[in-house]
């Protein structure tokens, strides 16, 4: 029933979260206990934006590090650890629009939970999860941080975008046996690797997560970037700290690991987007009108014209 039926998806979410949603409309709509806190900086100069980000800082007791990302933003574009006001005000100068910040959430661990439910459904289903592996190199005493990706071969291949974010210390000597974490973000894109996760999914926590995605109504599909500390706990759905929440245009990205074949990558992609078609036509019926193609085009638009500073990563 054409392309813009997929922007009926999810109500709750302008253009069912197709492209420019706002990350803290939506975290601030699920379960307080279940979300990595956040605060918003609107646009505004950079000694106000810092000013009124302290203040929220200082308001709700949060230490460095810092997390600071574009509220509005795609596929861990801007996405930095801040460790102290300097690099919080260089950062606020060069990201023009609205600003997330959240408190660091060491985890270790990070899953990408894709969740879906038809409208009529009392309970939804986890289609995939995504577990992720940070990429990280170890010291030897000898060689440099540089030395150590380009000698690794994967992280070799992404050897400028790891080099760039560890600039100053690319350099120095690693000591023995000290790991050094090359990406912060849980994004494929940014280094992290993709594995398939289906060992992690347990009803209990697809209860878990059901009940959250219930907490947002007009919410019926899409995936849940969530941080844990352990991985019995995170099964057991009790170890919970959502970072953020992608719509319509989510990926399930378990199709990343390396150990499956493109045509099961395929197949999942292709179900995928026929549940997300479904769904938006289940909700079509239901009174559901969603956005016009032209406002589709413009916000596609807008998005791949924002300014290259946008696009810094951690």
């Amino acid at each position: 029933r054409g392309l813009t039926t997929l922007t009926a998806s999810n109500p709750a979410i302008p253009e069912g979260g197709v492209v420019g949603e706002s990350k803290f409309d939506i975290l601030s709509r699920l379960p307080a206990d279940s979300v990595i806190p956040a605060v918003r900086v609107p646009p505004d100069v950079v000694a106000d934006r810092l000013a009124t980000l302290r203040a929220s800082v200082e308001a709700a007791g949060w230490s460095f590090p810092l997390v600071l990302k574009p509220d509005v933003g795609q596929r861990g574009a801007g996405v930095k650890r801040i460790e102290s006001w300097d690099a919080a005000a260089k950062y606020l100068s060069r990201i023009g629009g609205a600003v997330l910040a959240q408190p660091y959430h060491e985890g270790p661990f990070e899953a990408g939970v894709f969740y879906y439910r038809f409208p009529d459904w009392p309970r939804g289903r986890i289609l995939s999860i995504t577990d992720k592996v940070f990429p990280e190199v170890v010291g030897d005493g000898v060689s440099t941080l540089e030395d150590l990706i380009w000698r690794h071969p994967r992280f070799r291949m992404q050897a400028h975008t790891f080099l760039a974010r560890h600039e100053d210390a690319a350099t120095r000597v690693v000591p023995c046996a000290q790991r050094v974490q090359l990406a912060l973000a849980g994004n494929h894109a940014q280094g992290t690797l993709f594995r398939d996760g289906a060992h992690l999914i347990t009803a209990a926590l697809e209860a878990r997560i059901d009940q959250i995605a219930q907490h947002q109504p007009g919410f019926f599909i899409g995936r849940f970037d969530i941080r844990y500390h352990n991985v019995d706990e995170f099964k057991a759905g009790r170890d919970l700290a959502i970072v953020e929440l992608n719509g319509a245009t989510a990926e399930s990205t378990n199709i990343y690991d390396p150990d499956r074949s493109l045509w099961s990558a395929y197949r999942t992609l292709f179900h995928q987007w026929s549940l997300v078609f479904a769904i938006g036509a289940a909700n079509r019926r239901r009174g559901v009108e969603g956005c016009s193609f032209e406002r589709l085009v413009e916000l596609v638009r807008l998005h791949l014209s924002a300014p290259v500073a946008y696009h810094v990563s951690d």
